[in-house]
């Protein structure tokens, strides 16, 4: 008896029309990919903080990779982003101070919003440059529980849980938190808060009374945020670009340098890569699209997440 032979025949077509439509999105993203610029011996360097703050490690990645080139004579940070969580933002804090204490002048530009730990990583910064209309602001710290007990009642669902210590499910959302519970936060977001306000303080030239009057969390425009002492000027990129350059003591003109995409492999394409965390969707639909539909940012997001 012979063996049908379309499933091999069907399984070898398959893969080809596989590898075929992936050679064709390489093709395409290689020539419409834009990959590393050269450094010149006037380069200011583009950083991007955009979308929620989760992640420092790709960002002390590519500063650790240019920090130290002579050609780099300084590094702006452009945030656009409505904040994220406490470590990372700290992080990338402190990765900014260690760039300056090595020698190199940080600029702080604000895009349409650069809020809460946005703005926490900005107080590392020598100067923030930002548009008038940008929102920034919200310094705090906030965390967020839900009480369900209520309707768990009404559905006759019984929860249980078995902890090793009384605190272990602190936040457990099947049962009102107690007021021993309550202070325990409280106290863990009035730390970390002090943590922020003497950051802001200590980058802004601030005392720490003024910080604690400006830092309720409220939101400000970044007219606003020039007046009331937390920003420098307004401007866009090309100003803080400028204003880098000039602190460096650039003669001449200022190259503006973006690390950008680089030629990659099809699988990791497909997979994603931790320099531009950016997957084969996400590029097309912004590239060829003209679609934004990964990393979208929250237009209003307060305190540190």
């Amino acid at each position: 008896m012979k063996k049908n032979p379309w499933p091999i025949v069907l399984s070898v077509v398959g893969v080809l029309i596989v590898l075929g439509f992936a050679a064709i999105g390489a093709a395409i993203y290689t020539v419409l990919g834009e990959h590393n610029p050269v450094v010149t011996g006037n380069s200011v360097l583009v950083m991007d903080v955009k979308g929620i703050i989760t992640d420092a490690r790709p960002f002390i990645k590519t500063l650790d990779k240019y920090k130290e080139d002579k050609d780099i004579k300084a590094i702006v940070v452009r945030l656009d982003s409505p904040g994220g969580v406490v470590g990372p933002s700290q992080e990338i804090y402190d990765a900014i101070l260690k760039a300056r204490k090595g020698g190199k002048h940080v600029v702080a530009s604000f895009g349409s919003l650069a809020a809460s730990g946005a703005y926490y990583i900005a107080a590392a910064c020598e100067k923030i440059v930002t548009e008038p209309g940008t929102i920034t602001g919200s310094i705090g710290v906030i965390m967020e529980f839900a009480n369900l007990s209520g309707l768990y009642n009404w559905a006759k669902v019984d929860r249980y849980v078995v902890k090793s210590g009384p605190y272990k499910d602190i936040g457990a959302e099947f049962r009102p938190m107690t007021s021993a519970e309550k202070a325990i936060i409280q106290g863990m977001i009035d730390n970390v808060y002090g943590q922020f306000k003497r950051a802001v303080a200590k980058g802004r030239g601030l005392k720490l009374e003024v910080v604690g009057e400006l830092a309720d969390g409220r939101i400000y425009s970044g007219e606003q945020a020039v007046k009331n002492g937390l920003a420098d000027q307004l401007g866009g990129l090309s100003d803080a670009v400028e204003e880098a350059g000039k602190l460096a003591g650039v003669k001449g003109k200022v190259e503006m340098f973006i690390p950008s995409l680089k030629h990659k492999r099809i699988w990791d394409l497909l997979s994603g890569d931790r320099d531009d965390d950016e997957d084969l969707l996400g590029y097309f639909s912004k590239k060829v699209l003209g679609l934004d539909l990964v990393g979208k940012p929250l237009f209003l997001m307060t305190g540190l997440r």
